[in-house]
C-alpha cells in the first residue's frame, strides 16, 4: 500500500507500506525551518538514489521554471481568520434557518419564494427533480456541518426530527446516486458523529442506532438498481417499487460518476450493519467499470449503457458525468486499503495528464481517440480536481489549475457553469457549487500559504455580496447579470459552507480530529477506522497484472518550490496583463502545423530543423546544439517524442477508423467481394470487430437528403441509403434517413475526382446530440463512383459495411481456408492418381511374366 501522508513542508513518501494507519492524510502545517529544508532535502537524496534521472529533471524543471515578479501573499492575521471564520458560520447559520423556518421538511427551501421545494407538488423542472425524494434531504444533508460548527445542541434536536419524520416508502423516482451521496451519506455521518459524541462528550444517551437502520432502510430500496446484465447500477429507481416500473425499464443510460460513486458509502453500510451485499454489489459496479475502460488511451467516457457495457458518449474528462469516480478510486484504496483502486486510480490520473490536460486547462478529449477534442469549454465540477491532486501528491498540477480557476472566479465573480478556452462564459449559470472553496481549502492545509486564505475571503464576500437574500443563500441564474434562480442545493450547507468554515477553523478548534477520517464526495465524514471492520475485496494484484508503477507516487518537493514560484507564471493567464514569454507557451505535437510560421519559429528555436519530403510530409531532426536555450532544447525533445507517439497513434487509430464498404464482384453467388474505402463518423453506433451491416441500396430521393423526410422513404426502410453531401450537415442527413426506417447511410463527396488515395480519411462531426442510432459512412467521388458503376450493372445490389481491417482479416481467413481446401483436393487426386498408376503397373506386370516364362 503506498502511503500518501502529506505535511506543510509538502514531503510526499514514495514507499509501499503495509501498515494500514499510514493511510491517514495528515494535513497539519509544519513551519518551514532549517530543519524541516534538510529533511526534505534528505528525503530528496534518498529517492533519488534510486530514482535520479527522474527526479533531478523533476526539480530543475521546477527551478527553472520562468516567472514573472513574484508578489508576496498578504498574511491574514490571527484576528481576521477568526473574524472570517464567525462570518462563516452566520452565513451558515442564515441559510439553515431559513431553510428550517421556511422549507422543513421539504428536500430544499425556495430563498426567492421562501418556501420549501416538495416533489409532485412544487412545478416540475424535469430531471433536476430526480435528486428530491420528499425525504427532508437538506436536514440529512446537513446534520454533520452543525457538528464541526460544534452545535450540539442543534445537532441532536435535528437527529431527532430525522427519526420522527424522515419515511422512504414513497412512490417516487429518485436519482440512485444523489440518493446514495446525499441521504445515505448523511444518515451514516450522523450516525457514526451521533455514538462518537455519545462515547467522548456524554451526551444523546437515549441514542441506539436509528440513523443506522434508516440508512440500511434506503440501501435495500436502491439494491434492485444493481440487477442489470453488466452489474453498473441503473441512473433511477422508485424507493417503492424498486425496477418495477415501466419508465424505468426504458431506461438504460447511466453516467460514469453515477455508477462509480457508490463504494464509500455503501462499504460504510456493509462494515456498520455486517451486511456485505452493499459493499460486494459496489466493488462489482468498479470492477464493471474499470473493464470498459480503452485499453490505449485509459481513458473513460461519460454515458453508458448498463446492460450492453456499450459507451453512449465517450466524451473523457473531468468534469460533469465523471468527476467523482476518479475521487472515489483513490479515497477507496484511502478507506478500504485495497491497492487495486490506487493502481486504477494512477492509470486514469496519467491518462487524463496525458491527454487531457493542456497546462492548467482541461478540455475534453473522446476516449478512443484521445488526440481530439471533443468540445472548447470546461466545466464547474473540473474546479475538485485540484483537491485530488493534493490528496495523491500531485501538488504543483494542482496549485496552477487552482490558480487558473480562481483567475476566472475574479473575472465573472463566481466560477460560470462553464467557460471557454479563453475564459469567457459558456453557460453563466452558478449553483453556489463548492467544489472550488474544497480545493482551497485542501491546498491551504498542505500548504499553509495564507494566499488560499485570501481566495476564500474572496469567495466568502462574493457569496454575500451576489448570493445572499432574506431567506437564504439564492443560486445566480447569470453571473453577468447577476440575476438570481429559485434554488438553494442541499450541498450549500452540506459542503460550501463547511468547507469555507473549515478553511478559517484551526484543527485544535474542532471537537474531531479530521486527520481521522476520509470526507466523500459530499463532504460528508468517514472514519480510516472502518478498514479494521473488515474488507470483502480481494488482492488485486493477484488479480490483474499490473506495472509496479501503477502504485507509485510522485517525488518529494521542498516548500521552498511551492505553491508561489508556480502560481506566478499564471498570475496572469486570463487577464494577460503581466506579458509571458513565447517559450512559456509550450507547442504541443497535435497542435503543429507546418504551414504556421509561429509554429516553424518555435520549433527551430527547440532545435528542431525540418526537411520537406514531397506530397505534403516533412522529416523532423532535432540537436540540443541547434536548440536556443537548453531549456528549449529540453522542449523540443519532449515535442520529438510526443510527434514520434502522435504518428504511432494517428496510424493505428486511422487503420482501425477505415469502414469498408463491400459488395460481390460477380454477383449474388459469388465469394469474391471487393472493398471501398470509406470514412467513419463521431456519432451513430461504430461498426468494430465483427459488425457489419448488410443490406440492399438505394439512392436517397432528394439525393442529398435534407428535408424533413426522404420522398421514398417506404422504399428505404431496411436498406442502406445513399445521400450526397451538401446543403445540410452530416447528422441531419442522418437524422432522416433513420426517420424512414433505413439500416445504414452512406454519403458520397460533393467534389469530383476526391479520393481516399491520395486525400486524409477523416470522421463526419456530428452536433453533441447523441440520438442517431444507424452506422454512417462517408466515401469520396472516385470510390463513390465504383460502388455507383457495380450498381449500375447489377439492380438490386446488396453491400455490406464494416471495419476494413475487419474486412482485410475476414478475407485472409477466407483465403487461407481455400488455399487449405486446395491443397487437400490436390493432395487427394494426387493419392487417386498414385494409386491408379501403381494398380496399372501391378496389372502390367502380372500379364507380361507369364509370356517371358514360356
Amino acid at each position: 500500500m503506498c502511503s500518501s501522508q502529506i505535511v506543510g513542508n509538502l514531503e510526499m513518501s514514495t514507499q509501499l507500506h503495509g501498515a494500514l494507519n499510514s493511510r491517514a492524510i495528515s494535513t497539519t502545517p509544519t513551519p518551514t525551518t532549517a530543519k524541516t529544508i534538510r529533511k526534505a532535502y534528505t528525503s530528496i537524496y534518498l529517492f533519488l538514489h534510486t530514482h535520479y534521472l527522474f527526479c533531478l529533471l523533476l526539480i530543475l524543471h521546477i527551478i527553472s521554471f520562468a516567472v514573472c515578479e513574484i508578489i508576496p501573499t498578504e498574511i491574514l492575521s490571527r484576528k481576521e481568520r477568526e473574524e472570517l471564520r464567525e462570518e462563516a458560520r452566520d452565513m451558515f447559520y442564515h441559510a439553515y434557518y431559513a431553510y428550517m423556518d421556511n422549507g422543513y421538511p421539504a428536500d430544499e427551501l425556495m430563498p426567492l419564494s421562501c418556501k420549501g421545494r416538495y416533489r409532485g407538488i412544487t412545478p416540475s423542472r424535469g430531471d433536476m427533480d430526480d435528486v428530491l425524494g420528499n425525504f427532508s434531504m437538506t436536514l440529512v444533508d446537513t446534520l454533520d456541518t452543525l457538528v464541526l460548527l460544534g452545535d450540539l445542541s442543534e445537532f441532536e434536536i435535528s437527529v431527532k426530527y430525522v427519526i420522527r419524520d424522515v419515511q422512504f416508502d414513497n412512490d417516487i423516482i429518485v436519482s440512485v446516486f444523489e440518493t446514495n451521496i446525499r441521504m445515505i451519506g448523511g444518515l451514516l455521518s450522523a450516525h457514526l458523529l451521533s455514538e462518537y459524541l455519545q462515547k467522548n462528550v456524554d451526551i444523546m444517551p437515549w441514542y441506539r442506532g436509528e440513523l443506522l437502520e434508516m440508512a440500511r432502510d434506503l440501501g435495500y430500496r436502491l439494491l434492485p438498481a444493481f440487477n442489470t446484465t453488466t452489474g453498473i447500477p441503473h441512473a433511477r429507481i422508485n424507493l417503492r417499487y424498486g425496477m418495477k416500473d415501466d419508465q424505468l425499464k426504458r431506461s438504460t443510460e447511466t453516467c460514469t460518476a453515477c455508477a462509480g460513486t457508490m463504494l464509500l458509502e455503501f462499504a460504510a453500510l456493509s462494515r456498520l450493519t455486517g451486511d456485505p451485499i452493499f459493499e460486494a454489489r459496489a466493488h462489482a459496479a468498479m470492477d464493471a467499470l474499470w473493464k470498459l475502460r480503452h485499453r490505449g488511451s485509459d481513458l473513460m467516457g461519460t454515458v453508458l449503457n448498463v446492460h450492453s457495457g456499450d459507451w453512449v458518449r465517450r466524451d473523457s474528462g473531468v468534469g460533469a458525468g465523471i468527476d467523482s469516480y476518479y475521487e472515489y478510486l483513490f479515497k477507496s484504496y484511502i478507506l478500504l486499503g485495497d491497492d487495486k483502486y490506487l493502481a486504477r486510480f494512477n492509470r486514469h490520473y496519467n491518462a487524463v495528464m496525458k491527454y487531457v490536460s493542456d497546462g492548467p486547462l482541461f478540455l475534453d478529449v473522446l476516449m478512443h481517440r484521445p488526440h481530439a477534442k471533443s468540445r472548447n469549454f470546461m466545466d464547474a465540477l473540473l474546479a475538485f480536481w485540484p483537491g485530488l491532486q493534493v490528496l495523491s501528491g500531485h501538488l504543483k498540477p494542482a496549485v496552477q489549475t487552482h490558480e487558473m480557476l480562481y483567475q476566472v472566479m475574479q473575472m465573472h465573480n463566481f466560477i460560470p457553469e462553464a467557460f471557454t478556452m479563453d475564459f469567457q462564459i459558456h453557460w453563466g449559470q452558478h449553483h453556489l457549487r463548492p467544489e472550488f472553496i474544497e480545493s482551497t481549502y485542501f491546498l491551504y492545509r498542505a500548504t499553509g500559504d495564507h494566499h488560499y486564505l485570501q481566495v476564500g475571503k474572496k469567495v466568502l464576500k462574493a457569496l454575500q455580496k451576489y448570493a445572499k437574500v432574506p431567506c437564504g443563500y439564492a443560486a445566480v441564474n447569470d453571473v453577468r447579470t447577476g440575476k438570481h434562480e429559485d434554488r438553494m442545493d442541499s450541498f450549500v450547507l452540506s459542503e460550501t459552507f463547511k468547507y469555507l468554515y473549515l478553511l478559517f477553523t484551526e484543527p485544535r478548534d474542532l471537537l474531531i480530529n479530521l486527520d481521522e477520517f476520509i470526507f466523500t464526495t459530499e463532504a460528508h465524514l468517514l472514519p480510516l477506522s472502518l478498514a479494521q471492520l473488515g474488507n470483502t475485496s480481494y488482492n488485486f494484484r493477484q488479480a490483474e497484472e499490473h506495472n509496479i508503477m501503477d502504485f507509485m507516487r510522485t517525488c518529494p518537493s521542498s516548500n521552498k518550490l511551492f505553491p508561489e514560484k508556480v502560481r506566478q507564471p499564471l498570475r496572469n493567464l486570463v487577464t494577460g496583463s503581466c506579458p509571458r514569454s513565447p517559450a512559456t507557451k509550450k507547442l504541443l505535437a497535435v497542435d503543429f502545423q507546418a504551414s504556421n510560421a509561429d509554429h516553424l519559429r518555435t520549433v527551430y528555436d527547440m532545435g528542431i530543423t525540418m526537411v520537406s519530403l514531397g506530397d505534403g510530409k516533412v522529416r523532423l531532426f532535432h540537436s540540443f546544439y541547434n536548440a536556443k536555450s537548453p531549456e528549449d532544447g529540453e522542449m523540443g525533445l519532449m515535442f520529438m517524442e510526443e510527434m514520434i507517439e502522435l504518428t504511432k497513434m494517428q496510424s493505428l487509430n486511422q487503420l482501425a477508423q477505415l469502414q469498408a464498404v463491400a459488395y460481390k464482384k460477380d454477383g449474388i453467388k459469388s465469394n469474391d467481394w471487393i472493398a471501398l474505402m470509406a470514412g467513419p463518423s463521431h456519432f451513430g453506433p461504430e461498426l468494430i470487430e465483427d459488425n457489419f451491416v448488410e443490406g440492399e441500396v438505394i439512392i436517397a430521393d432528394p439525393i442529398r437528403a435534407c428535408g424533413p423526410v426522404l420522398k421514398n422513404a417506404e422504399k428505404a426502410r431496411a436498406k442502406i441509403v445513399i445521400a450526397e453531401r451538401g446543403d445540410c450537415t452530416f447528422v441531419s442527413k442522418a437524422r432522416v434517413v433513420q426517420s424512414a426506417g433505413a439500416l445504414a447511410l452512406i454519403v458520397c463527396d460533393n467534389t469530383p475526382g476526391s479520393s481516399g488515395e491520395f486525400q486524409p480519411m477523416f470522421a463526419m462531426s456530428g452536433d453533441g446530440v447523441n440520438d442517431v442510432h444507424i452506422p454512417v459512412v462517408f466515401m469520396f467521388s472516385q470510390e463513390f463512383n465504383k460502388l455507383s458503376a457495380a450498381m449500375h450493372n447489377k439492380p438490386e445490389m446488396q453491400v455490406r459495411i464494416m471495419q476494413m481491417i475487419e474486412f482485410k482479416r475476414w478475407q485472409m481467413t477466407k483465403e487461407s481456408k481455400a488455399k487449405n481446401d486446395t491443397i487437400t483436393l490436390k493432395a487427394t487426386e494426387s493419392t487417386e492418381e498414385t494409386t491408379t498408376s501403381t494398380s496399372t503397373t501391378m496389372h502390367t506386370t502380372k500379364k507380361t511374366k507369364p509370356d517371358k516364362e514360356l
